[in-house]
C-alpha cells in the first residue's frame, strides 16, 4: 500500500544523498519504490517533489535549531546550533551534510529556480539568528570586535562549510572540534 509520507521521506534521502541534479528519476523511482509515472501522478513533477521533500528535512531533522534559538545568550545560542549542526552532518545513519547546501551547489542554469528556493531555505536560518541575537545580546557578549551582523555571517558561513567539508568525509568530531574552535572566540562559556 502507497504511503505518501514514506515516499517522500525516500525521496529526501535521494536529493540529500544526490542533490537535486544529481537525483534522477531512476534514483528517485528505486528510491520510493514508484513506477515510472507515478511520481509525476503524486507529486505532480520533480521540482515539486524536491519541495515537499526539503520540507520533510525540515520538519524530521532540523528542529533542533528551534532549541537552540531558544537558548538564553549569544554563545549558547551558537554553541547548540553549530554543536547540533556537527552531529547532523556527521550521523552515519543519513547522508552527509546538508540537503538544502549540497542541493543548492549542484544545480546547474537549467535549474535556477530550485537553485533559488534552496537558497532562500538556508536563508531562514540566517534571519532567525539575526534575529535572536539581537534580542539576546544584553545577556552576553558577541565574540570582541564583532556585531550581530558580522557574528551571524560568520556562523552561517561555519555551518555552510560543515556542510561541505561532511560530503568531503569529515568525521563527526572533526566538525565537533571545528565548532570548539569557533567558541575560542567568546572565551570561557558563560
Amino acid at each position: 500500500m502507497f504511503d505518501e509520507r514514506t515516499a517522500l521521506r525516500a525521496a529526501m534521502f535521494a536529493f540529500w544523498r544526490y542533490g537535486y541534479e544529481g537525483a534522477s528519476m531512476a534514483v528517485l523511482m528505486d528510491a520510493t519504490g514508484l513506477g515510472k509515472t507515478s511520481p509525476y501522478r503524486t507529486f505532480g513533477n520533480k521540482e515539486t517533489l524536491s519541495r515537499r521533500a526539503v520540507d520533510v528535512y525540515h520538519e524530521e531533522f532540523l528542529a533542533f535549531r528551534e532549541k537552540a534559538l531558544q537558548e538564553p545568550t549569544p554563545r549558547r545560542i551558537v554553541e547548540r546550533l553549530l554543536f547540533g549542526l556537527a552531529e547532523l552532518h556527521g550521523d552515519d545513519a543519513t547522508p552527509p551534510g546538508c540537503l538544502e547546501t549540497t542541493g543548492a551547489l549542484t544545480c546547474g542554469p537549467d535549474n535556477v529556480l530550485v537553485h533559488k528556493q534552496l537558497i532562500a531555505n538556508r536563508e531562514l536560518i540566517t534571519a532567525a539568528l539575526e534575529k535572536r541575537l539581537a534580542e539576546v545580546t544584553d545577556n552576553g557578549a558577541l565574540p570582541p570586535g564583532l556585531g550581530v551582523a558580522e557574528t551571524v555571517a560568520l556562523v552561517v558561513t561555519i555551518l555552510q562549510g560543515m556542510a561541505v567539508q561532511a560530503v568531503a568525509g569529515r568525521s563527526t568530531e572533526w566538525l565537533r572540534g571545528v565548532v570548539r574552535s569557533v567558541l575560542t572566540l567568546w572565551g570561557p562559556a558563560d
